[in-house]
């Protein structure tokens, strides 16, 4: 078989469409990764969103497209009528639904999808859903009879049902009828380590037929340096900060951090006070933590700075004293695992995540050791004002790579 005559494969990229314009997130960055390794396949590939209205299917030069725009090559165009009308979506969104209009090779109401997928696919086409979006019963059966070929979804955590009580009052149960979705339609369950595996596994024992699952670590990018990007004013770069990266919500901790830079505030000449670089959006249920950081006001040592493109967070990230990650779970945790990559001290819980991907990398700490946290941060600075940290930086983290990663993937699905 010719690879021009191989088995089509066919990526969603509906949570790319519905947050254009928007920072990405961890799972936004895995759609990407996954749109551009799609493109550079020489086998048939395609792409399929939902829009407010339906389905847009997109051949090879419709994803290019696509990459080009989510990549800044190209801006998105203009707004369309379908777009001008649809109620309850970004500006960005609307843009970006109307080139998915004008990219797709068809399109088609929520009623037509399995009709759609019948034309365009004579069978065997392959689906990946890699975003946790998108995955109603109308997409997973649609695309095992009408596109006629496997389904493989990737889980990145069990978290919503492992810690409710992080979480908006609706999620749990709806992840869980997810995962219920997934485990019914799927052939393989990518895992983005053995813990999600583990934890997979565990929620759907005793719920039926399991499908296959395999484990994938997730590629981690590391920026080149760059010199000339300008860091956020708000930094005091005469002075060491450390960064913690992500969506401001609970099982984030950020409580932690703010106790610990108010408890190093009263104890320590403002000479020697680390600044503490808050990275993320606001998340939810998190009005204490959200309410104190409105306090920190013209505070000079603590700086809520959301928004940050990459290559500027990479800047901050390189160039600070340390990364500090005290979250409670996490299915892999990329920033703890970019921080090592770029050679950054890393401080965070003891999590078996952690273990498996960074090994004996970062500086594990137990949640419940406050004081040993506020030691190991006025150590680092300490370190970062006397220029050691470089023997800290010297530390070889090999990083997983996306190419181990699509080798792994592409053997199964």
């Amino acid at each position: 078989m010719t690879r021009e005559n191989a088995p089509p494969r066919l990526l969603d990229v509906t949570r790319l469409i519905r947050r254009a314009g928007r920072v990405p997130t961890g799972v936004d960055r895995v759609e990407l990764a996954y749109l551009r390794q799609f493109v550079a396949l020489e086998s048939p590939v395609f792409a399929i969103a939902r829009s407010a209205y339906g389905y847009a299917l997109l051949d090879r030069k419709g994803m290019v497209g696509l990459l080009d725009r989510l990549e800044a090559r190209q801006g998105w165009g203009a707004v369309d009528t379908l777009s001008r009308l649809a109620r309850g979506i970004s500006p960005e969104r609307r843009r970006a639904e109307a080139d998915l209009r004008r990219l797709s090779i068809a399109r088609c109401l929520p009623v037509g999808l399995h009709r759609m997928l019948r034309r365009h696919f004579t069978g065997r086409a392959s689906y990946f859903n890699v975003s946790h979006s998108n995955l109603s019963a109308r997409v997973l059966s649609a695309m095992r009879d009408g596109a006629g070929g496997s389904v493989s979804v990737m889980i990145h955590d069990t978290i919503p049902l492992d810690f409710p009580q992080y979480q908006r009052p609706e999620t749990p149960a709806a992840f869980l009828a997810m995962l219920r979705r997934v485990q019914t339609h799927a052939d393989v369950i990518l895992c983005n380590s053995a813990q999600t595996e583990r934890d997979v596994i565990r929620h759907m024992q005793g719920h039926g037929p399991m499908p296959r699952t395999k484990v994938a670590h997730l590629g981690v990018d590391v920026p080149p340096t760059d010199p000339s990007v300008h860091l956020p004013p708000q930094i005091d770069q005469s002075r060491p900060w450390f960064c913690t990266v992500g969506t401001v919500e609970p099982r984030k901790n950020h409580a932690v951090l703010l106790d610990l830079w108010e408890e190093m505030a009263r104890t320590l000449p403002q000479s020697d006070m680390p600044q503490l670089v808050i990275c993320g959006a606001r998340g939810w249920l998190n009005e204490d933590v959200f309410a104190r950081l409105d306090a920190t006001g013209e505070n000079e040592n603590v700086h809520e700075i959301p928004g940050l493109d990459d290559k500027t967070l990479a800047e901050v990230l390189r160039r600070s004293a340390g990364m500090l990650f005290p979250s409670v779970a996490e299915g892999y945790g990329l920033p703890p695992a970019e921080a090592a990559a770029l050679g950054v001290p890393v401080i965070c819980a003891p999590l078996s995540v952690y273990h498996e991907i960074l090994g004996d990398i970062p500086i594990y700490l137990s949640l419940q050791d406050r004081y040993l946290w506020k030691t190991r941060i006025i150590g680092l600075t300490a370190e970062y004002w006397a220029g050691k940290s470089a023997g800290m930086r010297r530390h070889a983290f090999q990083p997983p790579t996306w190419d181990s990663h699509f080798k792994i993937v592409f053997t199964v699905a």
